[in-house]
């Protein structure tokens, strides 16, 4: 990570200013797509994982921190207590398993994503039971790779208001990332600290272009721009799964 070549920093900086965008322009979502693209540059999710949930503490503390009222605080309990457990089975899983699985593991869960997205195939809970699977296997992917929020957000919408509801994700993000990064950082996995100096920014400014242009994808423009987010998505994951 601290020698590489020209193309690898400039395609890097440019990644995270995508995850940034999409993190607050949707609430949800800036590791799911940014984490394949990342894979591309650099195929091991361990170097990954630290800087991309370090960024997201601290970009989901400054959107929450004056808006804490507005999170649905009955909720998010009732739904930490389902996903403690898979979300530590599945950091176990990150430590233990080779690290190409857990590659394959990323690239195929984003596929699925990608299908979703391009084909405009929502996942939906109605029943309690559903709420359940979706949430510990988000939980267990949110584990491994940090890549579960299309599963938890398809639970959180029917049981959130919408005004509170991208509030209570990134409440849920920081919860969960905190879990995450401690039993990293207890193990001895580098968090790579000097690269959050040029990398932060670049997560900063694709935030800040995303909370500009969050009440106006929310509006009526999301499907359109996960379509297309789908249809790129399957390309990458194709090369990703080619290569791994």
């Amino acid at each position: 990570m601290d020698d590489l070549q020209a193309w690898q920093y400039l395609a890097i900086g440019l990644i995270f200013v995508w995850t940034g965008f999409v993190r607050s322009g949707l609430g949800f979502g800036g590791a799911a797509l940014g984490l394949p693209l990342l894979l591309l540059v650099i195929d091991d999710a361990l170097i990954w994982l630290p800087l991309i949930g370090m960024h997201l503490l601290f970009f989901s503390s400054i959107t929450v921190g004056s808006r804490m009222g507005h999170v649905d605080w009955i909720y998010l309990r009732k739904a930490m207590l389902i996903m403690i457990a898979p979300m530590l089975i599945g950091v176990f899983g990150l430590l233990t398993l080779p690290s190409s699985w857990v590659t394959a593991f990323v690239y195929l869960t984003t596929l699925f994503y990608a299908c979703c997205y391009l084909f405009k195939f929502q996942i939906y809970s109605s029943k309690a039971w559903v709420d359940y699977v979706l949430l510990s296997g988000g939980a267990y992917a949110a584990g491994v790779s940090l890549i579960g929020a299309p599963l938890i957000v398809a639970v959180f919408v029917h049981h959130v208001a919408k005004d509170q509801l991208r509030n209570t994700l990134f409440v849920l993000w920081f919860a969960l990332v905190v879990i995450k990064l401690s039993v990293l950082w207890s193990v001895g996995v580098n968090f790579w600290w000097s690269q959050h100096l040029w990398l932060l920014p670049c997560a900063a400014l694709g935030h800040v272009i995303g909370l500009r242009l969050h009440d106006h994808l929310m509006a009526g423009d999301a499907a359109r721009f996960k379509q297309l987010i789908g249809a790129v998505l399957v390309v990458i994951c194709g090369f990703g799964l080619l290569g791994s």
